[in-house]
């Protein structure tokens, strides 16, 4: 109980994010808690919202309560980064003199999980001082939600047992004359290896053929062809009736998971330029459409994780070679081809086959947890608002990539994975939140939930869950219409 009130104190009092309230609001305060918001536009009436871009201008700085509360944290914060520095600034003194042109800013205070690296650390730093410190910038520290990995966010070990059985079993069937793709699709369900994960692609999207004699013309053939079209359209993307499509995909590739170094490199963002440009006049019934460029990424990890051996958000792609990128580009365009071509009435006008999926959804969930469903209904919140983008994207704004990419193991595994299964693991991913959503009792908090779901910290067991229950309502309801409809 103590909980909830401190909750709703900062929720509703607050002028800013973490800042104790003024005295003049206190009245305010007050007469809030006793009543409940029932809509957005009483919420926005009632309360100082902690985004509200008048705050700063109503704000009396010169409040002795206010200045008060500056002059103690700023000397506290002062008195802190003084005492840090000078810590820093002792440390070298009493290390050995070979570590004396080593920069100040590489002596800080080590934490039990750095304790393994400090000697390889430390050995790099005496090398070459001048040049770490210049690299810095190059490979920033990237944070939990942008990272690829795809280990389990429980820290299991890379490689049990069970996982090298299974990896066995993989190449046994792939280097089979003709590799049995039923049997694939069901070792595929629960995760495929990462090191067989490209081959398993190509194969489980129908981009490379089952035989194994007939593979490597396949690919020869489609990745020429597919150069073919750079030759033949590319060059059209300054037209006069091309330029509005050129131009939308040269805003939207640098938003394309801008967490990622990746996906910032100059090299990248052309690759994939030519990939959304060329599929966008090749398809001119649907065109290109905003989130369909997120749909290349995860084919472009894949194939490059083919020929990468670390993890691949900071990789530098120059460090191919020419015939290396050319392989990764052409494979993502044809693996987004076929992935597109089952769902292409999400993007035609009017995009009618995600208004169909978010309707389909609203029923599901009404028929599954109706006290949620009666929860969006007492708010005004309507499913289009926050499941428009979990069909236009596929959940990958919703999702870390690394997370993305094991969903989409299962997806290539089942039929109609992209269309039809996606519905119920929105669904699944819905109900997984279904405290969270009961517990906010607003429009605007609602929406604020929905739209930033917690999911920085999943991996391989989360997903592997909301598959499993995901499977479970497919299985409840997809054969049973009288379950799904009124």
């Amino acid at each position: 109980m103590a909980a909830e009130n401190s909750k709703q104190f900062w929720k509703r009092s607050a002028k800013l994010p973490g800042s104790f309230i003024k005295e003049r609001s206190k009245v305010n305060a007050v007469s809030l808690k006793n009543k409940k918001a029932s809509s957005f536009h009483e919420f926005a009436r009632n309360t100082s919202d902690a985004w509200d871009i008048g705050d700063d201008e109503e704000e009396d700085f010169s409040s002795p309560s206010f200045q008060t509360l500056n002059s103690k944290v700023a000397l506290a914060t002062a008195a802190q980064v003084l005492e840090n520095h000078s810590k820093l600034r002792v440390k070298p003194e009493r290390s050995q003199s070979t570590t004396s042109d080593v920069p100040a800013s590489y002596k800080v205070t080590k934490s039990s999980s750095d304790a393994q690296l400090s000697r390889n650390s430390s050995d790099s730093c005496l090398r070459n001082p001048l040049h770490k410190q210049q690299s810095l910038p190059l490979r920033p520290i990237i944070p939990l939600v942008a990272r690829i990995s795809d280990q389990n966010a429980s820290g299991a070990p890379p490689m049990t047992v069970r996982e090298k059985t299974r990896l066995e079993k993989f190449r046994q069937l792939l280097s089979s004359h003709n590799t049995d793709l039923d049997e694939l699709r069901k070792c595929s369900w629960p995760g495929v290896p990462r090191e067989v994960r490209p081959v398993t692609w190509r194969l489980l999207s129908g981009y490379l053929p089952a035989n194994t004699e007939r593979r490597k013309l396949t690919l020869q053939r489609k990745r020429e062809e597919y150069f073919g079209f750079i030759e033949q359209y590319y060059d059209s993307r300054n037209e006069e009736h091309h330029q509005d499509t050129y131009r939308q995909i040269h805003i939207d590739i640098p938003r394309t998971n801008p967490l990622i170094p990746l996906f910032q490199q100059p090299l990248v963002q052309e690759i994939f330029e030519r990939i959304l440009f060329i599929w966008a006049i090749r398809h001119p019934a649907s065109g290109y459409v905003q989130g369909i460029n997120d749909l290349v990424t995860p084919f472009f990890v894949v194939f490059l994780s083919e020929y990468v051996e670390e993890d691949v958000e900071n990789f530098d792609v120059t460090n191919l070679s020419q015939d290396m990128l050319r392989s990764i580009e052409a494979d993502s365009f044809w693996c987004m081809s076929k992935l597109l071509d089952g769902i292409q009435d999400n993007y035609t006008f009017a995009q009618p086959g995600i208004q169909k999926k978010v309707k389909a959804l609203e029923e599901l969930v009404s028929r599954i947890d109706e006290q949620v469903h009666n929860h969006f209904r007492r708010y005004e919140v309507e499913y289009l608002q926050f499941a428009f983008r979990w069909m236009n994207n596929l959940l990958m704004r919703e999702l870390p990539l690394r997370c993305t990419i094991r969903l989409w193991d299962t997806y290539q595994s089942e039929p109609e994975g992209f269309s039809h299964f996606h519905l119920y693991v929105c669904a699944a991913f819905l109900i997984k939140w279904r405290k969270e959503i009961l517990d906010e009792e607003d429009f605007q908090g609602l929406l604020m939930l929905l739209q930033n779901l917690p999911t920085i910290h999943w991996g391989n067991e989360e997903i592997g869950l909301l598959l499993a229950e995901a499977y479970r309502l497919k299985y409840m309801f997809a054969d049973a219409p009288n379950h799904y409809r009124r």
